[in-house]
């Protein structure tokens, strides 16, 4: 028997069928495989993706955080916010080989309970951080573009840190949830971990909102004002150092906003349906099972966004590359120390008034 699972549905397989369990009411179905897509079948029960993903996302993250960790110039505030998106990427994909190792033992669950709470914990951490981290990024944006001369005190790095701050304290308290009602169960001799949360309707519909719509809806928000404002300045051709300097910054931000709602935004749409489902108790075995493998699906192309993003800092981040280059040739030298921070790298240096990413 093999069991692939998620928050809310379970994939089953027996020999050559597969049976969809619920947590909430026990409906069960059984379809043949020979019936369901290939590929489908690859993404659930393949590993291989998997391990690429987590692999990738380790090396990617971690030399992005040595970047911004280790250059002599202190972090500009969009750098702030990037640093700790990579480093709730990197939080991520260094749990992602335990995910890896549980599809290539056909989803049995073989670890302890804790680390069943530790390794979804740090998917919600990472889920809810990083949206937020977006959505100042898109903040700071919009004030940089949209009102360059007032807030100021809003685009200071020791504001940013603060924020940041405020985001990781806020996604430890979502993970409470996860932490309390996270253990592992038994289904057919078969080890599981699941989700027995009370209420878990409600539980999913708070999740959502403040996951996804919530933050979903300020980051679309922001990015209509910040498109609006590079038209006028192309239209005006305003072409000031300072201002070409911002909009290029602006350009990477735009770039990792759209790479987060392209990865993401399926993935939320379907656990919306999965809710509805369970509400309305949908029933129909091909509908729940395909529901299932997208689920599967749609959550790995969630965690290639943690490998996506530092792609990006190489391609479209110009000053990152500059940073990049600026910091190997010093290192060879060993011209600078090392400094090192647990919310960001400008942690352990002297705060600066620049608000601009010169």
């Amino acid at each position: 028997m093999e069991i692939g699972y998620t928050d809310t549905l379970f994939l089953l397989r027996f020999n050559t069928s597969f049976v969809f369990v619920t947590l909430n009411y026990r409906y069960v179905c059984s379809h043949q495989v020979t019936q369901l897509s290939p590929v489908a079948l690859y993404v659930v029960s393949h590993p291989l993706h998997v391990m690429v993903i987590s692999v990738l996302g380790i090396i990617m993250n971690v030399f992005v955080l040595l970047v911004f960790w280790l250059h002599k110039k202190a972090c500009t505030v969009p750098e702030i916010y990037l640093c700790n998106l990579a480093a709730a990427d990197l939080l991520l994909t260094a749990f992602l080989s335990f995910w890896a190792k549980i599809i290539a033992n056909q989803y049995k669950w073989q670890f302890s309970d804790h680390l069943c709470k530790v390794f979804h914990a740090a998917i919600v951490m990472n889920a809810f951080s990083s949206i937020y981290f977006l959505v100042m990024i898109s903040i700071d944006r919009y004030l940089a573009l949209v009102h360059p001369l007032s807030h100021q005190s809003l685009r200071r790095p020791r504001t940013a840190k603060l924020v940041c701050f405020v985001v990781w304290s806020l996604a430890l308290v979502f993970t409470c949830p996860t932490i309390i009602y996270r253990e592992v169960e038994h289904y057919h001799q078969t080890s599981i971990c699941v989700l027995n949360i009370p209420h878990s309707l409600l539980y999913s519909g708070i999740m959502i909102i403040f996951t996804f719509i919530i933050p979903t809806g300020f980051i679309l928000y922001f990015t209509v004002k910040i498109l609006k404002a590079l038209r006028n300045r192309l239209s005006t051709k305003m072409n000031s150092n300072s201002q070409a300097q911002e909009q290029k910054a602006t350009t990477l931000v735009l770039s990792v906003l759209l790479a987060f709602l392209i990865c993401w935004v399926p993935y939320h749409v379907v656990n919306i349906i999965t809710m509805l489902v369970k509400l309305y108790k949908v029933e129909g075995c091909r509908f729940v099972i395909n529901l299932s493998i997208c689920i599967n699906m749609f959550t790995y192309l969630a965690f290639f966004n943690s490998v996506l993003n530092p792609i990006l800092y190489v391609i479209v981040g110009k000053k990152f590359q500059k940073k990049a280059k600026e910091l190997f040739t010093l290192r060879c030298d060993n011209k600078y120390p090392v400094s090192f921070s647990l919310i960001s790298q400008c942690q352990s240096r002297s705060d600066t008034t620049r608000v601009t990413p010169d």
